[in-house]
């Protein structure tokens, strides 16, 4: 579902990661819930990474910068993205 306001996504990853030098730079908030599967998710400037397990959800700000660190290569990660705002 997507209009000017709101777009909702089911994105499912198996193995997938972010290119080393590539970050998600989103013009819109967003939230998004894991909800299956396991994955580690790392921010610019932010040491610590984020780890995700099933249930899991997280707030992302408009263009905070984040990349897919890690998903379980022999399971599918199964995310509902909302992403909202102008």
């Amino acid at each position: 579902m997507q209009d000017e306001n709101l777009k909702i996504e089911r994105i499912v990853s198996r193995g997938h990661v972010s290119p080393a030098d590539e970050w998600y730079d989103q013009d819109r908030e967003e939230w998004v819930l894991l909800v299956q599967g396991e994955a580690v998710l790392e921010f610019a400037g932010q040491p610590k990474l984020i780890k995700l397990q099933t249930g899991d959800y997280l707030h992302i700000p408009a263009h905070c910068k984040h990349r897919v660190n890690w998903t379980h290569p022999d399971k599918d990660s199964i995310w509902l993205a909302i992403h909202f705002g102008s």
